[in-house]
C-alpha cells in the first residue's frame, strides 16, 4: 500500500507539469487538504518551452526537462508532512500542502503565488487587495522553496504582502539577507557573503591571483536588484520560525538575525582518477570561525598542497621593486619596476616604493634600503689639501730663508734700500701670516674658522699691500725731478699713519662684517650622494668689498711703482713691485668666474689656490732679486757702486736730480765734487732726518766717481736706505 501511496502522486505529478494547464484544477501538481497549509515551490521539470518566439497569448506554455532529484525532494515534503501528522507534535491540527512546479521559470512560479494568497475557504481562487492584511487569512500560511534564488526573490517579493513565511532550501543570493526588502524570507542555508568569504580564505591560503569565476546571468549572479520600501513586521508564524533551533550531527543549527541559517560549507576536491572524476571532501569551513576544519591530518594536508598550484599571471615584486598594473585588463595582473633613484622598497609585493629624505640620505635604482649620505669638505687627508699645504709650508721656509738673509746683512745697501731690516719683517710677516690663513680654510667647516679666515687673510694682505705701497711712494719721491710733484709727495709720504690707516680701514671692514652679516657653516645638498659641509661667507657684498679694497690699494700701488720703473738696476725695486702687482690682478681676476662656478668640497680649494699665486708672486717680485744681489752680486752691493750707479743714471738725466734720504757721516763737509748745497744747513730742516743736494751735471759728466778702494772723501759718505 506505501507503494501504490507513493506511485499515485508521482504519477499525477508528472502528468499535469508535463501538459498545460486548462483550468485552476489542473494547475495544482501535488495536494491534500489540512487545517494549516503548506506551500511548496520545486523545479520538478528544469525549463518551459517557448514554441513562438513572440508570444501572441498570454498562456503558461508547457515544460519540459524532468529532474528525479527535484522530485525526490517534493517527495520528502510531502512524508515529512504525513509523519507530522500521524504523530503526536500538533495534536488536533493536521497539515495539508499544496506544491507546484516552477520549471525553473519565474513566470510559472509567479502564478503559483497568487494562488497561495487567495483567501482560506473562499469559493474561488481570487486576491483580495486590502490596505491592511491583519485580519486576512490566506489560504497558505507558509511556502517551502524555491531551489533558484531567482524565483526565491520574485516570489518572496509576492508573498510579502501577507507576511507570509518562504523557507528556501537552496537559494543562497546574499540580497536575500535584507530584511527590509525581504522580511518574511528564510532559508536553510548559508548567504552567500559566507560562500564568497570562504572563497576568498581559499584562494589567500593559497596563494592564488589568477582565479576564474562563474556566475549565473540573472538577478542572483549580478545581485543587481533595487531597494524597496520597508516591509511590516514579520507575523507571529515568522518570529516563530526565527527562534527555532535544532541539532544536526552533534551541531546546534538556528537562524541568524538575517533569516540564514549558521551552517557552513563543505570543501571538495575534485581529481581525475584513471579517467572518472572523484569528488572528495577534505575541510568545512566553519562560518563563525571563519577558518577551515579539516577531518584529519591526512586531509589537511592534501589541503595544504593547493599551495603547490601556481594559479599566479604576475610573480611576486622583489624588494626594491614595486607593483605597477599592466595594461591587461584584469586587475590583479601587474608588472614589477625598480624603484627609481632616492625611494626603495624592503618588501615583496610593495604597490608604491617610499622616499627617502632627501636632505639626508640617497637609494639607487632598484634599493632595498636608504644610504646616509656622506659628509664631505676639504679635508686634510685630501691630496690637493696636501698640495696646498706643502706649497704654503714651502712659502714659510722661504720667509725665514729671507729673513735670515736680510739679517745676516743688515748693513748692506740692499737691505738698507729695501726700507730697513723693520720695514722687511713686517711685510715678511704679513707673507707669513697669509700662508698661514690658508690653514682655515681646509678642514671641517667651524663657526669661529668661518668667521676669522677671510678677515685673517685681509687684513694680513691689506697690510702687506699698504707696506708696499710706502716703498713705492718712498722710491718715486726719492727720484723724483718734478719739483711739483716732489713737494706733493713730500706731504703725502706719513709711512706710519698711512699703514695704519690703510689696515685700519680693511680692520673695520671686517669687523662690521663680522658683527652684522657674519659667516657660517652651511650644508649643501645639490649633489644626490653627498652633503657638503661648507663656510657660507654671510654676505657676498661684504666678501666683494674686502677683495676690492685690497685691489684698490694694490692698483695705487702699480700705479707708484709704474711710474719709477725706469729708476736705477740696484734702485729699480719698483719695477718688481709692478711685476707682483700683475700677478696678483691676474690671479684674481682669474678667481672671480672659477669661484663663481666652483661647487663642492674644492671651492674653497679655488681660493687658497689664488692666495698662494698672489702672496707667492709679491713675495718672489719683492725679495729674491734683493737675495740674488746679495748672494750672487756681492760686488754690486756697496756704497761706491750705489753711489756710481746713481751718478751715472743722474748724469743721463735732463736738469737737476734731487736725492732724498742721503745721509753723510760728517754732516755736509767739504765734498769731493762740486755740490750746491741748498737744504743742509741743518738736520732740521732736512726730510726725516735726511740731507737733499743738487749735483753739477756737467760736473758728474766730467768727473767720475772713483772706485771703491780710491781713497778720498767719497769713502767717508753712506747712502741711507731709500
Amino acid at each position: 500500500m506505501a507503494l501504490v501511496a507513493l506511485l499515485i502522486p508521482c504519477f499525477v505529478i508528472s502528468f499535469d507539469v508535463t501538459h498545460s494547464c486548462q483550468n485552476a484544477d489542473n494547475f495544482v501538481g501535488a495536494s491534500s487538504p489540512g487545517d494549516i497549509v503548506i506551500g511548496g515551490l520545486f523545479a520538478v521539470h528544469g525549463k518551459m518551452l517557448h514554441p513562438e518566439e513572440h508570444p501572441m497569448r498570454p498562456v503558461i506554455q508547457n515544460c519540459a526537462g524532468f529532474e528525479i532529484q527535484v522530485f525526490l525532494q517534493t517527495l520528502a515534503m510531502i512524508h515529512a508532512i504525513e509523519m507530522i501528522n500521524n504523530s503526536t507534535l500538533l495534536s488536533g491540527i493536521i497539515l495539508g500542502y499544496e506544491i507546484y512546479d516552477t520549471c525553473a521559470e519565474v513566470t510559472k512560479a509567479m502564478g503559483a503565488a497568487l494562488r497561495f494568497l487567495a483567501k482560506f475557504n473562499a469559493s474561488k481562487d481570487t486576491v483580495e487587495y486590502k490596505c491592511n492584511y491583519s485580519d486576512y487569512i490566506p489560504r497558505i500560511k507558509a511556502v517551502i522553496g524555491s531551489s533558484y534564488s531567482e524565483i526565491a526573490m520574485a516570489v518572496s517579493r509576492i508573498l510579502n504582502l501577507q507576511l507570509i513565511p518562504l523557507v528556501s532550501h537552496a537559494s543562497s543570493a546574499e540580497i536575500l539577507s535584507d530584511k527590509i526588502r525581504f522580511p518574511s524570507f528564510l532559508r536553510t542555508v548559508p548567504s552567500d557573503f559566507y560562500q564568497t568569504r570562504g572563497m576568498v580564505r581559499l584562494i589567500h591560503r593559497s596563494g592564488w591571483n589568477w582565479i576564474g569565476l562563474i556566475a549565473t546571468d540573472d538577478d542572483y549572479g549580478r545581485s543587481a536588484l533595487e531597494s524597496f520600501g520597508i516591509q511590516a513586521m514579520a507575523n507571529k508564524l515568522l518570529e516563530e520560525l526565527k527562534k527555532v533551533t535544532f541539532t544536526d550531527n552533534e551541531k546546534e543549527v538556528h537562524f541568524d538575525a538575517k533569516g540564514d541559517l549558521n551552517m557552513g560549507y563543505d570543501v571538495l576536491l575534485w581529481k581525475e582518477i584513471s579517467g572518472h572524476m572523484v569528488i572528495t571532501e577534505i575541510a568545512e569551513y566553519d562560518l563563525q570561525k571563519d577558518d577551515f576544519i579539516f577531518k584529519d591530518e591526512e586531509k589537511e594536508i592534501e589541503f595544504l598542497n593547493f599551495k603547490k598550484v601556481k594559479s599566479t599571471c604576475s610573480r611576486k615584486c622583489r624588494p626594491g621593486q614595486m607593483k605597477k598594473v599592466s595594461a591587461s585588463p584584469h586587475t590583479c595582473c601587474y608588472e614589477c619596476v625598480n624603484c627609481p633613484e632616492d625611494h626603495y622598497t624592503n618588501q615583496t609585493d610593495m604597490d608604491y616604493c617610499f622616499l627617502c629624505n632627501n636632505k639626508t640620505h640617497w637609494a639607487p635604482v632598484n634599493s632595498t634600503t636608504c644610504y646616509k649620505k656622506i659628509v664631505e669638505y676639504l679635508s686634510w687627508n685630501d691630496w690637493f689639501a696636501i698640495l696646498l699645504i706643502i706649497l704654503s709650508g714651502l712659502g714659510v721656509v722661504l720667509i725665514f730663508a729671507i729673513s735670515t738673509i736680510f739679517t745676516r746683512n743688515l748693513d748692506t745697501p740692499v737691505v738698507k734700500a729695501s726700507g730697513g731690516l723693520t720695514v722687511c719683517y713686517v711685510i715678511l710677516l704679513c707673507h707669513f701670516f697669509i700662508f698661514a690663513s690658508t690653514g682655515f680654510f681646509i678642514g671641517e667647516p667651524r663657526e669661529f674658522k668661518c668667521k676669522s679666515r677671510q678677515a685673517f687673510f685681509g687684513i694680513s694682505f691689506a697690510l702687506c699691500i699698504s707696506c708696499i705701497l710706502m716703498k713705492s711712494l718712498k722710491i718715486l719721491l726719492a727720484f723724483s725731478f718734478d719739483p711739483k710733484l716732489q713737494n706733493f709727495l713730500k706731504c703725502l709720504y706719513k709711512p706710519i699713519p698711512i699703514v695704519v690707516t690703510c689696515t685700519g680701514i680693511q680692520v673695520v671692514i671686517c669687523t662690521f662684517w663680522v658683527i652684522f652679516r657674519s659667516p657660517f657653516v652651511e650644508q649643501k645638498f645639490f649633489i644626490r650622494r653627498v652633503i657638503i659641509l661648507e663656510c657660507n661667507e654671510g654676505s657676498i657684498v661684504a666678501f666683494g668689498v674686502i677683495l676690492s679694497y685690497i685691489a684698490a690699494l694694490a692698483f695705487i700701488c702699480f700705479i707708484f711703482a709704474f711710474k719709477g720703473r725706469k729708476l736705477p738696476e740696484n734702485y729699480n725695486e719698483a719695477k718688481f713691485i709692478t711685476f707682483g702687482m700683475l700677478i696678483y690682478f691676474i690671479a684674481w681676476i682669474t678667481f672671480i668666474p672659477v669661484y663663481t662656478t666652483t661647487f663642492g668640497k674644492y671651492r674653497p680649494a679655488v681660493e687658497i689656490t689664488v692666495i698662494l699665486i698672489s702672496n707667492y708672486g709679491i713675495l718672489c717680485c719683492n725679495f729674491l732679486p734683493k737675495c740674488y744681489i746679495i748672494l750672487y752680486k756681492q760686488e754690486t752691493n756697496t756704497k761706491s757702486a750705489f753711489l756710481e750707479i746713481i751718478y751715472n743714471y743722474s748724469s743721463k738725466s735732463v736738469g737737476s736730480l734731487t736725492v732724498n734720504q742721503i745721509s753723510l757721516e760728517s754732516n755736509c763737509t767739504n765734498p769731493q765734487y762740486p755740490i750746491t748745497n741748498s737744504c743742509c744747513k741743518s738736520e732740521k730742516n732736512s726730510v726725516n732726518g735726511n740731507c737733499h743736494f743738487e749735483v753739477s751735471k756737467h760736473s758728474l759728466i766730467r768727473e767720475r766717481v772713483p772706485p771703491k778702494n780710491a781713497a778720498g772723501p767719497i769713502s767717508r759718505k753712506r747712502l741711507s736706505s731709500i
